[in-house]
């Protein structure tokens, strides 16, 4: 069967990605491009590489363009997916890349986000746990609307979330600095613009607990923690492209050994096609997760500071974003979930 599908927002850098990833997709017929700015010019004039549908072009983000569609993705700044949401069919798969459906609290959301909450759909994240045996995606086959994780947020929920859910780390003290890409900041954001200072350095921002992936990574962890769980987050922006590498500290628990974190992640991950956990001594970096979906994890225990320290990988476009709303997508759908993203 052949899905027909639009991408909306296709001009920024998550809808090239998502249409690279449609491009290899072999139940995938990319219909609609949409766009704001770049509306009346042609796939080529913005992305690279895309010789499948170079000639495509731009349309206005409207209803009339959103019509005869089976799936739509949903790549648009935070707090815009709510409107056009408002317009789809319900028989139609929605994926939103964006933030405005991931959290459950209205609270939360209206804290970091300024705006009032649209509601919460199911969360594309299939790897998560949701309790120490169970994992999110039993719950997303037929789905109907589903909310696409954040990249931060992915490559720290996967770092934390097996040691949690067996107790082998405390859940009180959970520290993460995150070396971002570019890419990370949008398009048209002074980083992607030519700005030297980024180009040649990097610098932390949204410091001091205000990053809007805080409140979610939080809500991730909290289905597998009988205990409060508190984050201190900071992101790094690097001078380069594509990637994510976090490393994520907590204090172990009393008793656990280096062998004990291993066996709360292979309980968790033996059988996961995305997830690949390095050796003793091995420790993942970007450009061997780059363009495609695995998330890389190596782990080391600071006996000094009874802390562990567990270094993750991703690329913030394809397991952060466009790759992990493929994988959802075949889920909601009933094809394997490895279909499109198989390298």
């Amino acid at each position: 069967m052949t899905y027909k599908v639009a991408v909306v927002g296709a001009s920024g850098f998550v809808g090239g990605e998502l249409m690279r990833l449609i491009s290899r997709h072999k139940h995938l017929e990319l219909i609609t491009v949409t766009a704001n700015s770049n509306v009346g010019e042609t796939v080529a004039s913005v992305h690279d590489g895309l010789t499948k549908y170079e000639h495509m072009v731009f349309v206005e983000t409207i209803k009339e363009n959103l019509v005869g569609l089976d799936v739509i993705f949903l790549a648009l700044p935070h707090t815009k997916s709510a409107e056009v949401a408002a317009w789809l069919p319900e028989d139609v798969l929605v994926l939103d890349c964006g933030a405005d459906f991931r959290l459950e609290s209205s609270v939360e959301f209206e804290k970091f986000y300024g705006t009032k909450h649209a509601g919460t759909w199911t969360y594309g994240m299939p790897e998560l746990l949701v309790d120490a045996d169970h994992k999110l995606r039993e719950k997303l086959v037929g789905v109907k609307r589903m909310a696409v994780p954040g990249c931060n947020a992915t490559a720290m929920t996967l770092a934390y979330a097996p040691l949690l859910a067996t107790g082998v780390i405390e859940s009180d003290d959970l520290v993460a600095t995150l070396s971002v890409g570019t890419s990370g900041a949008g398009r048209n954001s002074a980083a992607n613009e030519g700005n030297r200072m980024v180009l040649t350095s990097s610098y932390a921002y949204q410091v001091g607990g205000i990053h809007r992936h805080i409140p979610e990574v939080i809500q991730n962890l909290q289905r597998v923690s009988s205990k409060k769980v508190t984050l201190s987050f900071t992101p790094v922006l690097v001078p380069m492209f594509r990637g994510i590498l976090a490393v994520n500290t907590a204090k172990l628990a009393p008793g656990i050994t280096q062998q004990g974190i291993r066996n709360a992640f292979e309980k968790a991950y033996a059988d996961e096609t995305h997830i690949e956990l390095l050796a003793d001594g091995a420790f993942p970096n970007t450009i061997d997760v780059e363009m495609n979906n695995k998330v890389q994890i190596g782990f080391s225990i600071d006996e000094a500071s009874a802390r562990v320290v567990i270094i993750s990988a991703i690329d913030n476009l394809v397991k952060g974003t466009a790759g992990a709303a493929i994988q959802s997508m075949n889920l909601a759908l009933g094809m394997p979930e490895n279909t499109g993203i198989e390298g």
